[in-house]
């Protein structure tokens, strides 16, 4: 739909009525450019869980004692070709933990610095980061051990400030309503990536060596990077392109919230850790984390250890349950903001509902998997997905619920948050590290698995239990009217121009008369 003169001049059409754009607005540009962002950030993120399978010089002999009757029900063959490093499982956990121990790190401080200075410099950097480094990683891995390890950690620093980050921008870029959407689009990206990066680092593997997969990880990082700083802007008022009447949109539905989109001057940092939902986000968002984590880092090793997959097809099926989780966030989102939109359920309803089959379903399947053999590689990959992608309703959960309960605060608390939920990130892969390391024969190995597996559904209650005992979907006392900065409102004389159509009870049909609706 093309804009009027005036509307591209960013004043109010003259006596025009029109419905708030959507899929072609600017909030949903930055969704889109965003969920790209995750996408590549994952991408770089999880290729060493392939490409450690292919560095690694080991036999597959070992975890096969035991397990010769499933040997003939896989396309296994003796054409692996060796690794260069003499790394032991324990190396191996270090290595794939030492990324979140740079992580944890940046949390809490990228959140403050988007809430201070605005989400876009630090979230595009912050990739930017990751980017270069995930570039060297081979002369690194080269070079020695613990330069790797090094460069790890400071690919961890540079991605820890992009969950907080997003969620300082969302702050004043998402109308209430449609949060759980847009919040959804953009961090599905996360799971697209690793989608893409199972299978593909595999190939690259296989075809052109290790280090092609960090290789092309990286450009893709540094190309995003030029095209996010080009067209994204962080918030409604700095942003030279966004219609005038999408622009009133959000900041009238912020406004009716009670929410302001201006810097944070100040933070209550003892109010936060006395606040019950905020905990119940945080433990939620730590159970959630142990078991994404755990598979995250481990699946294409469990694929080819004990249910005896060759390195392509590990990436390849590995990447099947990322894609299920894509579409039950992105589903998940949608049927969570029709539910509030419809006031079917409330808020603090669609939250806790969401969050409760979002964290037990994937603890049963998982528990489910680990009493399946290596003859029955079809239902395995079955449970596996399922309990993967189920996870994704906690999207429109605990992950939403930062900007429910103080949308000005969102940044911080996802910093927080996000700070308890990476210590699964080292914890659930030196957890498989310390009980696999000894197990010599494949059945062994199994049963390690299996004790996993039920670490990690015993989490998910915890986790559940939690939640529905202390969380909450209102904007709380205390996250309003601290705010100095930017005034989410128009100006008195917009303000008379503009009213809601009051005939249409969708919210994003804006007219223009002689009254505020909003006196």
């Amino acid at each position: 739909m093309s804009l009027l003169p005036d509307e591209r001049a960013g004043n109010p059409p003259k006596k025009f009525e029109q419905k708030v754009p959507v899929w072609t607005s600017t909030r949903y540009l930055l969704a889109v450019l965003g969920s790209f962002g995750f996408f590549t950030a994952y991408g770089m993120r999880v290729n060493l869980s392939v490409a450690m399978v292919a560095m690694v010089n080991h036999t597959q002999k070992a975890a096969l004692n035991g397990s010769e009757d499933c040997v003939p029900n896989t396309n296994y063959t003796d054409q692996d070709k060796p690794g260069e490093f003499d790394w032991d499982p324990g190396d191996q956990s270090i290595i794939l933990g030492a990324f979140f121990y740079g992580y944890i790190v940046t949390q809490i401080p990228g959140g403050w610095l988007a809430g201070r200075y605005g989400g876009k410099s630090v979230f595009g950097f912050g990739i930017l980061c990751t980017a270069v480094f995930t570039l060297v990683t081979p002369v690194a891995a080269r070079a020695n051990k613990y330069l790797f390890i090094a460069v790890r950690v400071v690919q961890g620093l540079g991605e820890g400030v992009t969950f907080p980050a997003m969620h300082a921008m969302w702050k004043g870029w998402a109308p209430p309503i449609e949060r759980s959407k847009l919040i959804t689009i953009t961090y599905s990206g996360a799971h697209l990536g690793t989608v893409f990066s199972l299978p593909i680092s595999g190939l690259l593997c296989d075809h052109f060596g290790w280090p092609s997969v960090f290789y092309a990880f990286g450009a893709l990082g540094c190309l995003w990077f030029v095209i996010w700083m080009l067209l994204v802007h962080n918030s409604p008022e700095e942003h030279p392109r966004i219609s005038y009447i999408e622009r009133e949109y959000i900041q009238g539905e912020l406004r009716r919230e009670g929410t302001t989109t201006g810097k944070n001057m100040s933070t209550p940092w003892l109010t936060f850790a006395k606040s019950a939902p905020v905990w119940a986000i945080v433990l939620s968002h730590f159970s959630n984390n142990w078991g994404f984590y755990t598979l995250l880092t481990d699946l294409p090793t469990y694929m080819k250890e004990i249910l005896l997959f060759d390195l392509t097809q590990s990436g390849f099926l590995s990447a099947v349950p990322y894609l299920c989780i894509w579409l039950v966030i992105i589903f998940g989102g949608q049927l969570a903001d029709f539910l509030r939109e419809r006031r079917i359920l409330s808020t603090t309803a669609v939250r806790k509902i969401f969050n409760c089959f979002g964290l037990v379903l994937p603890g049963i399947f998982m528990v489910a998997t680990g009493y399946v053999d290596c003859s029955q590689q079809v239902l395995a990959i079955v449970f596996l997905t399922f309990s993967v992608a189920m996870g994704g309703l906690c999207m429109s959960g605990f992950n939403v619920n930062h900007l429910d309960i103080a949308p000005r605060y969102a940044g911080v608390l996802m910093g927080i948050s996000n700070s308890a939920a990476t210590i699964p990130g080292f914890a659930g892969p030196a957890v498989v590290g310390i009980l696999t390391k000894n197990a010599k024969t494949w059945i062994t190995r199994k049963h390690q698995w299996q004790i996993v597996f039920y670490i990690t559904a015993a989490v998910n209650a915890f986790g559940t239990i939690t939640y529905l005992l202390m969380g909450d979907g209102t904007v709380q006392p205390w996250a309003k009217n601290h705010t100095e900065g930017t005034r989410t409102g128009p100006s008195e004389e917009d303000r008379e121009k503009l009213v809601v159509n009051e005939d249409n009870v969708d919210p994003r049909t804006y007219g223009f008369g002689a009254h505020d609706h909003d006196a």
